[in-house]
């Protein structure tokens, strides 16, 4: 069978096979710093970064252009409404729901209780990885002041500048939604004109999104590799527990959100098998922002979601949807403190009012924080400064962020198309029907 005939799935999965050969391959000719591994990882390089750019490159016109005309076909205010509020109560919902795992498994386990010698590992570990330097540049000139920002960057000063970056997508939602919503309430003629424009306009874009995605298989492989290459196994056994205290709580909150599926009458396993395209580049590219092309692509395809309802909740869901980051950050913080009561006797471990003061802080930094690679870093650094915890220790989780963080952008692409689904079928809408 001709490979490039299989489904976009199957060739990604294909991808992530040929990802851990070559890994494999690399590590027994001389590794990173061998011939065959330095020219390997470069072309990884310039191939990943090129199809990553070409994903950003459409993120903007087609989200613009999706939401203005979702927008514009609205029949009034009231339809308005009734559309955003539904979409925020499950995203408030479904964020409660995962922080709220993600704190009970993560007192249940305390994966940060550890012989002191292993946390003295841990230090050592996040020495070696750099994690310091790294994150002391990501999260310079920030302060628990950012955590209000977030809403000051659903209204920008400028609109063009802000569009220009695709991590700061939600000023240009706010400002695509009012325009849209403004278009639906002009006079016919001049509706049919505009609406027709960006209709005409989001269909081009879905046309150089299907072209894109042609290429997703050879973009994945470049992406995954040189992941897998850096991967080490004596700096992975230190956090063993952790790491399955995360992935444990992410596919719980994956069993949660199939179960809300089910009460509204949604196969889970069909949903699950239709998503798996989404899902396995959510987990190669580890950006929801990154995948937003395809996640609209199919949920209006395959699953059968208007377009006026995927146009509105999977954008909004990519910016403000974050529940696998949220249910991280929860984590990451309990955890580092466990760590320290460890190594500084003296440390009082987190009461249960700050506890919830942690989730309540790990649901607001989840909104909007963008979606890109360890973007969480940043806020875990916020919510860890307004508790007072000694911020240099985030190094802590650092060595095993880039792979955690693939499988949490994963449960959040999940958690936005559950929402396109069910808010879809809220609406009446035919899911899943031919």
């Amino acid at each position: 069978m001709n490979p490039l005939k299989w489904k976009l799935h199957w060739q990604i999965l294909a991808a992530l096979v040929l990802s851990g050969i070559a890994t494999v391959v690399v590590k027994s000719t001389g590794g990173a710093e061998a011939a065959f591994g330095a020219n390997l990882l470069a072309a990884c390089d310039f191939m990943g970064k090129l199809f990553m750019n070409a994903l950003k490159m459409i993120i903007v016109p087609l989200v613009a252009s999706s939401i203005i005309s979702a927008m514009a076909g609205l029949t009034g205010g009231k339809d308005f409404r009734r559309l955003g509020f539904k979409t925020l109560a499950y995203y408030v919902c479904s964020g409660a729901i995962a922080v709220t795992i993600g704190l009970v498994l993560v007192n249940v386990f305390s994966p940060g209780t550890v012989d002191p010698e292993v946390a003295a590992r841990m230090e050592a570990n996040a020495q070696a990885a750099n994690a310091g330097e790294i994150i002391e540049t990501k999260v310079a000139g920030k302060s628990s002041q950012d955590i209000w920002d977030i809403f000051l960057r659903m209204f920008p000063s400028n609109i063009v500048e802000n569009a220009s970056d695709n991590g700061q997508l939600l000023g240009l939602i706010t400002f695509s939604v009012l325009f849209g919503f403004f278009i639906s309430r002009l006079d016919d003629k001049w509706r049919a004109t505009q609406q027709n424009f960006w209709e005409g306009v989001s269909n081009v874009m879905i046309g150089i999104t299907d072209l894109i995605l042609k290429f997703a298989p050879i973009g994945v492989f470049a992406l995954v590799t040189p992941r897998l290459v850096e991967l080490g196994m004596d700096l992975l056994a230190p956090l063993a527990s952790f790491t399955v205290t995360v992935l444990l709580a992410l596919l719980l909150h994956v069993a949660a959100l199939c179960g809300v599926l089910a009460f509204f009458k949604v196969n889970p396993l069909t949903h699950l098998k239709t998503m798996s395209d989404p899902l396995l580049t959510a987990f190669s590219t580890a950006s929801s922002a990154g995948t937003l092309p395809l996640t609209m692509e199919t949920v209006e395809k395959d699953a059968k979601v208007s377009q006026r309802t995927a146009s509105f909740t999977l954008p909004l869901g990519a910016t403000v949807n974050m529940d696998g980051t949220a249910l991280y950050e929860c984590v990451v913080v309990i955890f580092v403190t466990q760590v320290l009561a460890v190594i500084d006797p003296s440390f009082v471990p987190l009461t249960l009012g700050q506890q919830i003061m942690v989730v309540f802080l790990a649901l607001t930094t989840s909104i909007g924080v963008a979606g890109v690679p360890s973007a969480s870093i940043v806020a875990i650094f916020l919510i860890m400064g307004v508790l007072g915890v000694p911020t240099e220790y985030i190094g802590l989780v650092w060595v095993v962020d880039r792979a955690l963080d693939m499988c949490r952008t994963s449960v959040n692409v999940f958690s936005d198309t559950c929402a396109a689904v069910i808010i879809a079928k809220t609406e009446g809408e035919p899911v899943y029907q031919e």
